[in-house]
Formats: C-alpha cells, structure tokens, sequence
C-alpha cells in the first residue's frame, strides 16, 4: 500500500473504501452520516428524491426494509472537502460474508465499525480476517459511546489480541453512557463536545494548545477532566503514536471514538481518510500488476445486483474501475468472450439514485446495466487480455432441492435461477441425474431471501427442501481421469452455472474416500472466479 504523490489529481483524489461491522454496531447510521457530510442527502433517512422520508438510502430491496439488515452491498459515491468517496456498504449479516468478501476485493480501505459496549464480535474477526489477507488498511470506528460502554483501554486491548494488530488512539472518549460529553481530538490537540440536543448537528470543536490548557476547565467538568489527562497521559506511554506508513502497511489501525446517531466523531473520521488513507492502488492479474495511473481504461465485475429497479428488468453490474480515464461510450473488450461492448449508460450510485457517468476514473465504482452478459470476475479491457485475481467463489454450506409449486412454471424457475447464481447470490447445481436443481448457500437466512425475490422478481412461488447432500466440490483434474470419474459417480455429479463440474456429498468421508482413490484429481471448496 502507498501513498503515491506521481498519480494524476483526479485519481489522487479518490478513496475507495469499504465498511465492515457484526449486524447491529451501527454501520448503517454511520453510512448515512457520511452521506449526510457528503451532500447526497439532506437529512438522515432522507435522499433530495421525496422518497419515503424515513428509510434508509443504502438498503433498497424490501426485504432489507422489513428485516433492517443489508443484504446486498451498494455502492455510493460523493465529494467531501475535495475528494471523491466510493463507499461500498456491505451485508451485515454473517449469511452474506460471501458478497462482502468479494466487495473487499474492489476496495483501498476498511472502516470497522465497533459497538462500544460489545467490543470484537464473531463477524467482526471473520471480516477483519478477510481485509488481512488483503493487507488493507484499517480505520476503527468505536460508536454508541453516548450509552453504557465498556473501559476504553478494555476496548483497545481486545481489538489489538483479537485482531493482532496495533491500535493509536486518534481521539479519546471523555465519560461514556449519559456521562458522554464528547472527545478530546489527540491528533489534533481539539475539543469536540457532543450536541445531544439535536442529533444532525456537528460537534463543537474548541481548539487549544494540549492537555494542559486552562480552558478545558470552562468546557469538561472537573472529574472527567482529571480522568481525561490521567487516562490520555497513560495511552500515550502505553499505547503507539499514529504512524501512517504503518497505517497504509495495515499493521495499526487508528481509532475514533463517538456516536453515529448523534453525528458525533463521523466528521473526525471522515477527514482521516481524506488525510491518511490510500488512492487507487494497483490491482492483480494473472499476468502483471495494472497502476492506476496507466492510460488503458480496465476494471472488473465484483458484484451483479439483479432487478435493482423492478421496473426495468435489468442487471447491473458493478466495476471497480483498475486504470485510465472512462468516458461515457467508450468501447470496451468483454475479455470473457472476446466481444466488444459499447457502455452507453454507465451509471454512478449517489445514495439510492443513479446517475448517468459521463466519465470515472481509476479507483470509480461504476454499474453498468446489462441483460446478463457480464459475471462476477469478468474483465473489461480497452483490448488487452487481462484476468484480474483474488475474487474467490466458496463451496457452499448449506444444500436444498428447489421446486416450483406450479409445475408449468418449471422453466421460467431455471431462468431465475441462474440470473442468480451469475450475480453470486446462490451457487445453482443441475444434477447430472434427475430433474430439478440443487441450490447452494452459505447461511440459512439467503434461502428466505432467494424465495421472496424469486416470488417477488418472477412471480413464481418455489419451496426449498432439504437435500441429501450436505456439501459441493469443484472438480479438476486431467480430462481423461475427470471423464472415467465421472462416468463411475454419477448420482454424486453436477455442473455449475458455467457448466464446471461439482462434486456432491453427503459426508466427509465422501471426499477423503476420492482423495485417496483418485490422487489425480482435485477436489476443491473455492473456485477463482477469473475469466
């Protein structure tokens, strides 16, 4: 990671980040304050669009609305203090680690959103997990400090064992629960105090010249004052001084404590990734390393949303652009299929409207509506061959049979079915023996999911039922071996919806059993989804 001062203004100026939190730390408040900061919307839960007034702007499918979890990660983007954000929300929810290991992919950066009171959760260590194998720096967000909390030093302990990493104080809290007053900014020697009479009002900020200036006394009451000095004096001696190189290495992670829902530290840690965090960074192929400063546009699908706009039966598929200055029009090689693809209507997400993109630049995030042709980990190239890397496809842990209750609807099911597997919501097996399809998923929740939109969508009801199968492996090996295995196993085979062949199984001793009889082929839970 670098902070490359040879890049061109427009692509130096971009911050492409992703926020990751466990279900309820307040990643969603946090999302719309940044929209709020960013002038995409007007006030919390209501874009410049009428809208429903009091609706959250980075959930749009209904079924998010009723449960209030993100389900599917959007993309934002907005100006602040001269910088172009790309915000990439991701799902919440544990069910949908999947998409959001794949959003990680597309993205600089991490905020990691942490309740004050809960401390490092089981998703938390799972996403943070992800965002190390990626060597991606890290911000820290410690929100609802404005209820009952726990000992800030506790808090700062359990992420540095949890998550083996150094954490430097950026700000720190004074009081906590209804005590909370506010923060004392360490970076930069600044008072904020806490507005809790109105929630969508910035702190007030008080600059001065460090612990020792006789006009904290006028602003923080004299206990949390002593409390503050000994507390900040022992972090100092305790704890280390932000290093941004560090930072960008992804070896410490600076934390700011507040309370989304009171407006309250978002500025603070938006200026610190406008200040610290990373431009555009080069991305892997197969081949070389492409640099954002390359004159050649080239970017990858990371994410298809299907039916985004009900209305318009369309895909769309989102591109983290890797290099070059796009414009609207510009003719680019579908590398999967060696077709070249006119991008006449390139949008850019602003909160939950789009808007045409005339032009983006490397590190944009941009959908591009089509009728299927693009998948997850497609390449689009002005003509060189590329195949970016690292976009990983899981076996699934959970296996159900899925049926169309209206039998005449059987192949419109199919359709369906596969629209989903192309935008990475499901894996979809087609039995080599048998009718009917075998839908893969890695939490429970997704088939709830997967069933009200395909009613919703498709206008088909369907029932999931319980599979024989427990688990699915992609098969690989020389073609002659794979042909004599699958001649042998059939009730066991299936292909993919690239037509790969998968292995079905019922127990773990099914695949240790192939492992030793067939030493030559390769049974495999992950799949590069490359072209």
């Amino acid at each position: 990671m670098s902070n490359r001062p040879d890049l061109p203004p427009e692509i130096a100026r971009r911050r492409t980040f992703a926020i990751i939190s466990h279900p309820d730390a307040g990643k969603t408040t946090l999302t719309e304050k940044f929209l709020l900061y960013g002038g995409a919307i007007q006030m919390a839960g209501q874009v410049r669009a009428k809208g429903e007034a009091r609706r959250t702007r980075s959930d749009f499918m209904k079924m998010e609305q009723e449960r209030g979890i993100s389900v599917s990660a959007s993309a934002m983007s907005f100006d602040y203090d001269g910088h172009r954000f790309n915000l990439v929300d991701t799902p919440g929810h544990s069910d949908f680690s999947e998409d959001t290991y794949r959003t990680l992919t597309a993205v600089d950066a991490a905020i990691m959103v942490i309740d004050g009171a809960k401390g490092v959760e089981s998703q938390t260590r799972k996403l943070f997990e992800v965002c190390r194998l990626r060597d991606l720096p890290i911000l820290t967000f410690c929100n609802k400090m404005d209820r009952e909390s726990r000992d800030t030093f506790e808090i700062i302990d359990e992420i540095q064992e949890n998550l083996a990493i150094d954490v430097a104080p950026a700000s720190w809290p004074i009081g906590m629960g209804r005590d909370f007053i506010g923060c004392y900014d360490l970076l930069n020697d600044r008072l904020d105090l806490m507005d809790r009479a109105d929630r969508n009002r910035v702190a007030q900020s008080i600059r001065l010249t460090g612990l020792d200036d006789p006009g904290l006394a006028q602003h923080v009451p004299a206990e949390q004052l002593a409390q503050l000095r000994d507390e900040v004096e022992m972090a100092r001696e305790l704890l280390p001084a932000f290093d941004p190189q560090s930072f960008l290495e992804g070896h410490l992670t600076p934390i700011w404590f507040g309370s989304a829902i009171n407006s309250f530290g978002v500025r603070e840690l938006m200026t610190g990734i406008r200040l610290f965090g990373p431009p555009p960074q080069p991305q892997n192929t197969a081949g070389r390393q492409v640099a954002p400063e390359e004159p050649s546009v080239s970017g990858f699908v990371f994410k298809v949303q299907a039916n985004m706009d009900p209305k318009h039966r369309d895909r769309v598929a989102f591109v983290r652009l890797a290099s070059g200055h796009f414009e609207r029009g510009t003719k680019l090689t579908h590398v999967r299929t060696k077709k070249q693809m006119a991008v006449g209507n390139p949008v850019l997400f602003l909160a939950a409207d789009r808007e045409l993109a005339d032009e983006a630049w490397a590190g944009d995030i941009i959908g591009i509506p089509n009728h299927g042709q693009l998948r997850i980990g497609d390449a689009l190239t002005e003509g060189e061959a590329l195949r970016f890397t690292g976009i990983p496809s899981f076996a699934p842990e959970l296996l159900q049979s899925v049926r169309a209750t209206d039998p005449m609807k059987a192949k419109h099911l199919e359709k369906a079915l596969m629209q989903f597997a192309e935008e990475g919501a499901a894996k979809v097996f087609k039995p080599m023996i048998g009718s009917g399809f075998i839908v893969g998923v890695v939490g429970a929740l997704q088939f709830e999911v997967l069933a009200s939109r395909i009613e919703l969508e498709y206008g088909i009801p369907v029932r999931f039922e319980q599979s024989q199968f427990t688990s699915a492996r992609w098969v690989t090996g020389p073609e002659d071996r794979v042909d004599a295995f699958a001649s042998v196993n059939k009730g066991h085979l299936a292909q993919d919806h690239d037509g790969d062949l998968v292995y079905l199984t019922r127990l773990q001793w099914d695949i240790d059993r192939i492992e030793r009889d067939h030493p030559d082929l390769t049974l495999s839970a992950t799949k590069e989804m490359m072209v």
